[in-house]
C-alpha cells in the first residue's frame, strides 16, 4: 500500500574482469546503524552471494528526490580501494523485493529495444578537456525508478522492476556541514534534479563525497507473476533455433548410419538362413562373428571402469531430474541460489545409483570384492574435485573475496558428501552386488585370440579424437550461452533449449559410439570395453579447448589469480562432461554388443 516502507538489500560487487566477487560493505560506502546479513542457502554462499540491509528506504508510491545518505572524507585506504575496484570495472548488486537492481541501456540498432545491464558501476575513469591526466570519478548520485502493477480491485500494488541510472556530482553547498545542510547542486525545494555528471565526483585523498539518490514510482502494465520476463527477454533465439537444427542434422547423419548398420547385420542373419549370400559376402562377414570367444572377456583396469561408469550413472540421474525441474519452472531465477542448491542435493542423492550401477558391472566382470569397487566409487571422482575446488578457494581466499567458501559451509559439503552420499553408494553397491549376474550372450574362450594389425585409422587414439568431435559439435552453440551466463553474469534461463539439446547430445554420444564400435569390432578388434568409453568422452577434450578459446576471445581477465581460477572450474566442468559423455558411449555399445551377439547362432 501507499506509504509502506520498501527495504533496499545490498549484494556483492561483481566483475567480469577478475570473476572475483566482493561484499558490498569491502568498500567504504554508507553504512546503516547496523549490517544484518540475510539468510542464504547453501548455492548462493558457494556463489559469493553475500545479501545484507542497506542506508536507503523507500516508501511505496512516495518520490524522493535529493536524499542524502552520508558524507565521507577518503583517507588513502579508502581512495586507493575505490581506484582498484574502478579500474577493474566492479558493479553494484541490490535487490528490491528480490528483483535485481539492472541499467537500462538502449540499443543502438533497435528503435525501442533496451537491454538490461545488472548492478551499476561503481565509477569510471576519465579526462577533463584539456587534460591528458586520467581521474578516477564515482557513481555518488543515484536515480532509482521503481516500477509497479496496481490491482484495479484491491487498489494494492506490487513491484514489478527496479531500475537506476547512476551519475557522478561533485556536490556543493554553502557554509559549515551539518545535518540540516542543503545542498546547491541538488535541492528538492529548488526542483533541482541530477540529471547528468557535468562536473564529476573524483576519487582522491582528503576529497569530501556526499552520496544521494532520488526514487521515482512508474506504473507498469506488467503484472507481478510475469515481471521477470523481461529480465530474462532473449534477443538471440534464433541463435539458439539454429544450434538445434545444427544439432539435428547431426544426429540425423548418425542415425542415418546406425540404421544401415543394424539392417545390413540384421539382413545378413536372415540371408544365411536362406543360403543366398555370395562367397564374398560370407568373408565379409566373418569379422565381427569370429570374436564372439573373446567380445565379453573382462577388460583391463575393469574396477577402474566400473567406477567410472557408476559416477557417470550418478551425473546423468543428477541432469536428467535437475532439468524436469527446471522445465517445471521449480528453479527460476528468483530462487537465488537455487540450482546450485539443487545440484548438490540431487548429486548426492543420486549416489543411490552409482554405487548399484558400479557393483552390477563389477559382478559382470567376475569380481568378488564389492566393498572395495564401492568405496572407489563413493571417494574417487568427489575427492579430485574437492581438492581441485579446494585449491581455488584457497585462491579466492587469499585475495579476501567473498565468493571464498566459509569453513562452515566447507564443513556442510564434507557432511553431505560422508553423511549422505557415501552410505548411499554402499546402500546401492549392495543392492546391485546382490542380484544374480548379467549373462553373456556368447560364452568366453580361454585363450585370447590374436588382434591383427590394425589400418592407421582404426588406431585407437585416433577414433577415440575422431568420436569426440560430432557429441561437441551438437552442443557447442547453446555452451556459449552457458559460458557467458557463468563468466559474464547473466542469467542463463533457457531450460527447454537446453532440454532438447540434452536429448540431442545423449543420442549423438550413443550413436557415435555405436559406429565406431562396430567398425572396430569388423576389423577383429575386441578391445572395445574402454574405447566405447573413450570415444564419446573424448567430448569432454574439445569443450576444455573450446573454454581456452572463449577465455581469449570474450573474456577480458587481467589478473593471474581470475585465470587460474576460470581454468580450474572449467577443469571440473569438462572433467564431469567426460564422465557423462563416457557413459552414456558406453552403456550404448553395451546394449549393440549383446543385441548383435545374442541374435547370432553360434556353429
Amino acid at each position: 500500500m501507499q506509504g509502506d516502507p520498501l527495504l533496499v538489500k545490498v549484494n556483492k560487487l561483481t566483475s567480469t574482469k577478475t570473476q572475483l566477487p566482493y561484499s558490498y560493505y569491502s568498500l567504504p560506502f554508507c553504512q546503516p546503524e547496523h549490517i544484518v546479513d540475510s539468510a542464504e542457502n547453501l548455492g548462493e554462499v558457494l556463489r559469493g552471494d553475500r545479501i545484507e540491509n542497506s542506508p536507503y528506504v523507500f516508501k511505496m508510491r512516495e518520490p524522493q528526490m535529493c536524499n542524502i545518505v552520508c558524507r565521507k572524507i577518503l583517507d588513502k585506504k579508502a581512495a586507493k580501494a575505490f581506484k582498484e575496484k574502478i579500474n577493474d570495472e566492479y558493479r553494484v548488486n541490490m535487490i528490491l523485493d528480490n528483483l535485481p537492481l539492472v541499467v537500462p541501456i538502449r540499443r543502438p540498432d533497435q528503435e525501442n529495444a533496451v537491454v538490461y545491464q545488472y548492478g551499476y558501476h561503481v565509477g569510471l575513469r576519465g579526462q577533463y578537456a584539456g587534460s591528458k591526466e586520467e581521474k578516477h570519478f564515482i557513481h555518488n548520485h543515484l536515480t532509482f525508478t521503481v516500477k509497479y502493477h496496481k490491482d484495479p480491485l484491491s487498489g494494492s500494488a506490487r513491484i514489478v522492476g527496479f531500475e537506476v541510472k547512476p551519475f557522478s556530482v561533485k556536490h556543493e553547498y554553502e557554509g559549515e556541514w551539518n545535518e540540516k545542510t542543503r545542498l546547491t547542486t541538488c535541492d528538492p525545494h529548488a526542483k533541482r534534479a541530477v540529471t547528468s555528471s557535468e562536473s564529476p565526483q573524483e576519487v582522491e585523498e582528503k576529497k569530501e563525497i556526499i552520496f544521494t539518490y532520488d526514487v521515482e514510482f512508474q506504473e507498469s502494465d506488467i503484472k507481478w507473476a510475469s515481471r521477470w520476463d523481461t529480465y530474462l527477454l532473449m534477443a538471440d533465439d534464433q541463435i539458439h533455433w539454429f544450434s538445434i537444427v545444427n544439432s539435428l542434422m547431426i544426429v540425423l547423419f548418425l542415425s542415418g548410419m546406425v540404421a544401415m548398420i543394424m539392417l545390413r547385420t540384421l539382413y545378413r542373419d536372415i540371408s544365411k538362413y536362406n543360403q543366398l549370400e555370395t562367397q564374398e559376402e560370407a568373408q565379409e562377414e566373418t569379422g565381427w562373428k569370429l570374436l564372439h570367444g573373446d567380445v565379453f572377456r573382462p577388460p583391463a583396469n575393469s574396477d577402474l571402469l566400473c567406477v567410472y561408469v557408476g559416477t557417470g550413472v550418478q551425473f546423468f540421474g543428477m541432469i536428467l531430474v535437475m532439468m524436469i525441474f527446471a522445465l517445471l519452472g521449480f528453479l527460476s531465477p528468483s530462487n537465488r541460489g537455487g540450482l546450485m542448491t539443487a545440484m548438490l542435493l540431487l548429486w548426492v542423492f543420486m549416489g543411490l545409483f552409482a554405487g548399484y550401477s558400479s557393483a552390477r558391472l563389477y559382478k559382470l566382470f567376475k569380481g568378488t570384492e564389492w566393498k572395495k569397487i564401492t568405496l572407489k566409487t563413493a571417494f574417487m571422482f568427489p575427492a579430485t574435485v574437492f581438492a581441485i575446488f579446494f585449491v581455488l578457494n584457497a585462491l579466492i581466499w587469499g585475495q579476501k573475496s567473498s565468493g571464498a567458501v566459509p569453513f562452515g559451509t566447507m564443513f556442510a559439503l564434507v557432511l553431505l558428501w560422508f553423511g549422505i552420499s557415501v552410505p548411499l553408494v554402499f546402500v546401492g553397491s549392495y543392492f546391485g552386488f546382490k542380484k544374480p549376474a548379467t549373462e553373456d550372450p556368447v560364452k568366453t574362450n580361454k585363450i585370447p585370440r590374436q588382434i591383427p594389425e590394425q589400418a592407421w585409422y582404426m588406431n585407437p587414439a585416433f577414433s577415440i579424437l575422431i568420436g569426440g568431435i560430432l557429441p561437441f559439435g551438437a552442443v557447442f552453440i547453446e555452451l556459449f550461452f552457458i559460458l557467458t551466463s557463468i563468466w559474464l553474469h547473466q542469467f542463463y534461463y533457457i531450460f527447454g533449449f537446453l532440454f532438447i539439446v540434452f536429448v540431442i547430445l545423449i543420442i549423438t554420444c550413443a550413436e557415435i559410439t555405436v559406429v565406431l564400435c562396430y567398425f572396430q569390432l569388423c576389423n577383429e578388434d575386441y578391445l572395445w570395453w574402454w574405447r566405447s568409453y573413450l570415444t564419446s568422452g573424448s567430448s569432454a577434450f574439445y569443450l576444455f579447448l573450446y573454454a581456452a578459446f572463449y577465455f581469449f576471445t570474450k573474456l577480458e581477465i587481467t589478473k593471474a589469480v581470475s585465470g587460474v581460477l576460470y581454468f580450474g572450474y572449467m577443469l571440473i566442468i569438462s572433467y564431469s562432461f567426460f564422465v557423462l559423455t563416457g557413459t552414456i558411449g558406453f552403456y550404448a555399445c553395451f546394449w549393440f554388443t549383446r543385441l548383435i551377439y545374442s541374435s547370432v547362432k553360434i556353429d
